[in-house]
């Protein structure tokens, strides 16, 4: 790839007699650059993808390969990241051509016209990522979402819809200002410091022992679990589908080199986990930018914007993660032999006679590992399981509770077909999918966000809903995606719970190491369907977080550990990603939030309310302002009746009051429901749908809370139903005015 690189540079060569002022370049090179640099691209991508068959094919996939394959972009979130290469590539082409030629920098656009700027823009792509669609010709605008939420504003179309950039609170903190990850330059100072190696503060302060797990005495696993569900509805941040570097040829799998889009993480000397002989790095991938950002920014103004990351998904609590966030896979996940709106499910396999995921139709197989567990060499394999978000087999909770929800689904299009048998496939549908997001909205905001932050930041910063606002912008932050909802990671036990009828472990099926539980759909066609694994998450309390029991090992030392190999550092990887979208440090955000900014020792120490966890953090950074903002964040004591501290409660706040306020299809936004459909889905709750999509015949009354005097184990017949009376009749479908 090097050598077809240096191919690159020989055709894009600028004329000797060029002059460096005025617009010199012309559109026939700035074609022929386009084409090499797509052929870069391309030849990167298809070599990846099959370096990844291959990997998939002979069963030597490494953890960083389950990582990378789950971050990798698909659909119009792959064109979108595509687009970006190509424009990156072919500026960087012509970039080097100026410098060759004239010996000195120029900003190649001076030597575009503004003609061939708008040209370069629409053959790589790049346009279409920021042209506004028209909501003219959108059928039923005003009941039901598009897939991908476009025209959810109509007067911003493309605001808070998928394969849009991060919204930032805070202005990105990079390198040179513009795109090098914060700390890739190993000398530089903050604040008088170097920034430590993440895996130094993973192995300083997240490491723990199962043996020191604290469980959480008032909420359970589901909580944990739920959390995660709900960020794989908001939001996904796709790496670079090519595992090595446009400029230079290298492969990020065998070198510890930064070079985009690699982004190694370092192994500090004496790490009991750096194999002898092996690189002294875990690999890791940067984050695809978005088009027009960063180094590709020059044909969108002029001078260079600071990157962006691009989320895949939509920023509306609308279960995208069990529809789909674009078009084509929504399509896709409709069973397509019912005139009963219908989502497809598996044809292979049933779960008790309940139905099960459909499988993924991709060649390889990332999730044939039975054999690894197994003893037994002919056991068989199943293929991963496909749903809205790419995320669905990554661990067995997250499964089960996708096959939950898509269960809920086909349960709910029946009986609006049995009360409405005029409705069409598409209206039964739409209205089941409309009921599913309205179940979402509520469970997040009755249930599971006054868990988190508290009921006085409840009060405080979210309050009662105000109505639709259109100038809220209710886009994916980029501080919430990467650092402050990841505070459950710490919550997550060493194991899955697998309980019987009776709410106790059982020995044909027991209980698993969460680490043996990544990637493992044949364990739900295998091993007992998703009702043992249901049980386990309402029925056994989560890991609390404490300051002295961090991160348990299945997350740090052995997340996706499929082989005998270096495995991933959740906490590492938290941090690194920090630092590749450029978050500012600790104090800046708790300004923002208005908290004090901690100076030196003493101040941490009494922000953390901890003398030894604030001196090891120090003696790790040398200032609070230099602190990891996840770190910072998970440190912290938690607010009053919450599980996070006052920095994370005052932005995951933030985040989902701009999410609801900005969301014109909320739920509770005048003419979306009638009150009669806002009264019945009012009575909702987990525990129900539970019981209406299982075999499980008890549960506790909330399944947010653990089992308790408080919180008992009733019989599913005195768990109220959802009343669909209110939808028997044409009449009673919402319309919302915009």
């Amino acid at each position: 790839m090097f050598l077809s690189a240096l191919l690159v540079l020989g055709v894009c060569l600028i004329p000797a007699h060029s002059k460096p002022a005025g617009k010199q370049l012309g559109t026939p090179l700035l074609q022929t650059c386009f084409e090499e640099a797509k052929k870069i691209v391309d030849d990167a991508y298809k070599y990846s993808r099959e370096e990844s068959l291959r990997r998939v094919r002979t069963e030597v996939v490494r953890p960083h390969d389950a990582l990378r394959l789950l971050k990798q972009p698909r659909g119009e979130t792959r064109s979108a990241v595509r687009s970006a290469d190509y424009m990156a590539q072919t500026l960087r082409l012509l970039q080097e051509r100026v410098h060759h030629v004239h010996k000195r920098s120029l900003n190649v656009t001076d030597l575009l016209s503004e003609e061939d700027l708008n040209k370069l823009t629409e053959i790589t792509g790049c346009a279409r990522q920021v042209t506004f669609p028209s909501c003219h010709s959108t059928p039923n605008l005003n009941m039901y979402r598009t897939a991908t939420s476009v025209c959810n504003n109509i007067k911003n179309p493309r605001l808070g819809s998928s394969n849009t950039p991060f919204a930032r609170w805070l202005p990105a903190e990079y390198d040179d200002n513009i795109s090098q990850p914060k700390g890739w330059d190993r000398t530089r100072r903050f604040n008088n410091f170097l920034l430590p190696l993440v895996r130094q503060v993973s192995n300083n302060i997240l490491s723990t022992t199962d043996a020191g797990v604290v469980n959480d005495r008032e909420y359970p696993h589901m909580v944990t679990f739920f959390g995660q569900w709900i960020d794989h509805d908001l939001t996904f941040t796709p790496f670079s589908p090519s595992i090595r570097s446009f400029s230079n040829g290298i492969n990020c799998d065998e070198s510890c080199e930064k070079t985009e889009p690699c982004i190694p993480i370092l192994i500090p000397p004496g790490d009991p986990r750096l194999p002898t002989g092996r690189n002294s790095c875990i690999p890791t991938f940067r984050s695809a930018p978005v088009c027009g950002s960063g180094y590709s920014a020059y044909n969108f103004g002029g001078e260079p914007k600071k990157r962006e990351q691009i989320n895949g998904l939509t920023a509306f609590l609308d279960m995208g993660q069990v529809y789909g966030s674009e078009e084509q896979l929504a399509k896709y996940l409709r069973d397509p032999d019912s005139d009963g709106g219908l989502l497809r499910v598996n044809t292979e396999f049933r779960d008790n006679r309940r139905e099960l995921l459909p499988f993924h139709p991709m060649p390889g197989n990332m999730c044939a590992t039975r054999k690894r567990f197994s003893k037994d060499t002919n056991a068989s394999e199943v293929p991963c399981f496909l749903a809205g978000d790419i995320r669905v087999d990554e661990n067995l909770a997250i499964t089960s509770i996708h096959t939950l929800f898509m269960r809920e689904h086909n349960r709910l299009a029946r009986e609006l077909k049995r009360i409405n048998p005029q409705w069409d496939s598409e209206t039964l549908y739409q209205e089941a999918r409309k009921i599913m997001g309205a179940y979402t909205q509520l469970f997040v905001f009755r249930d599971y966000l006054p868990r988190i932050v508290g009921p006085d930041i409840m009060h405080k910063q979210v309050g009662h809903y105000p109505g639709y606002n259109a100038n809220v912008d209710p886009s994916i932050a980029n501080v919430f995606a990467t650092a402050a909802y990841r505070f459950g990671h710490l919550t997550v036990q060493p194991v899955l719970y697998r309980l019987d009828e009776n709410y106790r472990e059982m020995s044909r099926l027991p209980t698993m190491p969460v680490f043996e539980a990544f990637f493992t759909p044949w364990r739900v066609v295998y091993e007992g369907g998703i009702d043992p694994l249901l049980r386990g998450l309402v029925g056994r309390p989560a890991k609390l977080n404490t300051q002295d029991n961090m991160m348990v090992d299945a997350l740090r030392e052995r997340m996706f550990q499929f082989v005998i190999h270096l495995a991933l550092d959740l906490g590492s990887l938290n941090m690194q990603r920090g630092r590749d979208h450029g978050l500012p440090g600790y104090n800046a955000w708790r300004k923002l939030c208005g908290l004090s900014q901690p100076g030196n020792e003493a101040e941490l120490a009494q922000v953390l309310n901890n003398a030894n966890l604030a001196r090891n953090l120090l003696q790790l950074y040398g200032a609070p302002a230099n602190i990891d903002v996840w770190m910072g964040g998970v440190a912290e004591p938690f607010i009053r009746g919450g599980r996070v501290g006052p920095l994370f409660a005052c932005l995951i706040a933030s985040q989902f009051q701009r999410i609801r306020q900005g969301d014109r299809l909320w739920y509770e936004n005048r003419g979306v429901f009638s009150l009669a459909q806002r009264a019945a889905l009012s009575t909702s709750t987990i525990s129900r749908i539970i019981c209406d999509n299982t075999g499980i015949s008890s549960v506790p009354t909330d399944a947010f809370s653990v089992i308790s005097n408080c919180n008992k184990l009733v019989d599913c017949s005195s768990i109220q139903h959802l009343n669909l009376s209110a939808w028997s009749k044409d009449g009673q479908l919402g319309r919302v005015d915009h």
